[in-house]
């Protein structure tokens, strides 16, 4: 079956030569770098380049690298990749499907499910469990409904209770395939244990439990291979360690492994039994998704939004908060329409003002990323809240001091050069980039600090708020300001 249309005869003759070629193959790499495509990829992309039957091309993806297999993938049609993936052997199928982006991954497994229902929920069986979770959350329910019926009972099981976990938990984080053996085994045993046991790949952490299955220790290799034969592995293992409960917030995880540096946290229930492990790489993902969040909701985006997201979701995320940033931009109009006649008298002043609320939204923007970075890296709480608005202030003011002087000058220069007479406007413009300056950092730290406070994600739409506040009151001072020194300005 061919991936792009029918085959002509010179495509054919193009697919007969590109075939009989062998793809390159390697014993070991070094990589110089990290972007530079390797002898498999280049094999693929070769083969893309020409009209191609599905089990050569299946095959060329199944020698990549799994996450370069994902790549290869996502450049297809969902139905090409999902008929590539049907060519290929499960367990490699399972590697790539589960490397690929989220929604493109949903699409493809939609694809899977309409055409073989039972190969989708093999290669869904053949993932990690924690990764086929992830994947099954981001699918519609009547998808995760139609395959889960159709794994083993034990898969059926085990995905069943990692979906049941909010997926923002240590719960949702963890991989329930760790290795566990019983603190009464002696050493000889557990090696052969480890042997034989299916799968090695979460092996490099041994946890003990005891009958029950409560986490007791862990061990690691290298005391295993110290220890002797006949040692009880009770007695060689490590009795103190740190385990988490699976409701434990991700960004609470994330602080965890970051401040005492552990590759791996068990995650136990209310009764210490082992639930399952967070590994530093869970971490990894979880730190880069939760980047991406903040980034998208501080200026109005949704959450879960990506760049394949539908048409449909980035209107619903999107929606809403345009309309509430068109309804706080109206509040500075509406200060701007209160000095109307001002402005029409001095006309530079219409000119000036989006100067100085730039400069007071950009000075907000720098305080509020110095401040998120600190809530997320636990730096921040009320014992130091008015240390830092004082400190955020004070740099305001300063920065203020620097660009009014700046400013004004520039004004009363050009001012006395034209011979408008207005020179007098450099003082006003020095005088509201203090002030308003001052405002914006200290908004930009109390912003995230406040919605912290109310229960709300600190990130939440900060932006669009911090916006409102720094142009509708640069222009409030300004224009006031002006207004106020009317008389020593020479207006009316």
């Amino acid at each position: 079956m061919p991936v792009e249309g029918e085959l002509g005869s010179e495509g054919q003759s193009q697919s007969k030569d590109v075939a009989a070629k062998t793809p390159p193959t390697r014993s070991s790499t070094v990589i110089e770098n990290p972007v530079e495509a390797s002898p498999e990829d280049d094999w693929v992309a070769q083969l893309l380049q020409h009209t191609i039957d599905l089990p050569i091309l299946a095959s060329a993806v199944e020698a990549q690298d799994p996450a370069d297999a994902a790549d290869t993938l996502e450049t297809l049609d969902e139905g090409d990749a999902a008929d590539v993936l049907e060519e290929m052997d499960v367990a490699n199928a399972a590697d790539a499907l589960s490397h690929m982006v989220g929604p493109l991954a949903v699409s493809v497994l939609e694809d899977l499910v309409d055409e073989d229902c039972d190969y989708a929920a093999a290669l869904i069986e053949a993932m990690p469990t924690d990764d086929a979770a992830d994947l099954l959350q981001l699918a519609p329910d009547e998808i995760t409904e139609a395959i889960l019926p159709r794994m083993s009972p034990s898969g059926q099981t085990a995905l069943r209770r990692l979906l049941a976990y909010d997926e923002e938990s240590a719960g949702g984080l963890m991989t329930p395939d760790v290795f566990k053996i019983d603190e009464e085994m002696t050493v000889i045993e557990a090696v052969q244990a480890i042997r034989d046991a299916e799968s090695r790949e979460e092996t490099h952490s041994i946890f003990v439990v005891d009958a029950d299955g409560r986490l007791t220790g862990m061990l690691g290799f290298r005391r295993l291979v110290l220890a002797g034969p006949d040692e009880r592995i009770g007695d060689v293992c490590d009795r103190e360690i740190a385990a988490i409960p699976p409701d434990l917030d991700r960004e609470m995880v994330t602080m965890e492994f970051e401040k005492y540096d552990y590759l791996v946290l068990p995650v136990v229930d209310s009764e210490g039994r082992l639930l399952g492990a967070i590994t530093v790489d869970d971490v990894l993902d979880s730190i880069r998704a939760e980047g991406a969040e903040d980034a998208q909701m501080m200026v109005g985006a949704g959450r879960e939004e990506m760049v394949f997201s539908s048409t449909g979701e980035k209107l619903r995320s999107r929606i809403p908060w345009l309309i509430v940033n068109l309804i706080t931009s109206s509040i500075g109009a509406i200060v701007v329409l209160q000095f109307e006649g001002l402005i029409a008298e001095i006309a530079i002043l219409a000119v000036l003002m989006p100067v100085i609320a730039n400069q007071s939204g950009n000075a907000g923007q720098q305080s509020l990323a110095v401040t998120l970075r600190g809530i997320v890296l636990d730096q921040v709480n009320h014992k130091v809240a008015s240390r830092l608005l004082f400190r955020e202030s004070a740099v305001g003011a300063i920065n203020g001091l620097i660009a009014g002087i700046l400013v004004g000058t520039l004004v009363a220069s050009i001012a006395i050069y034209s011979g408008s007479g207005t020179w007098k406007l450099g003082v006003v413009i020095a005088i509201s980039m203090i002030c308003s300056l001052t405002i914006g950092t200290f908004t930009g730290t109390a912003l995230p600090m406040l919605m912290r406070r109310l229960g709300a994600d600190p990130a939440t739409a900060s932006t669009i708020f911090l916006t409102m506040v720094t142009d509708s009151l640069s222009f409030l001072i300004f224009l006031g300001t002006a207004a106020t020194l009317s008389g020593w300005l020479g207006i009316g």
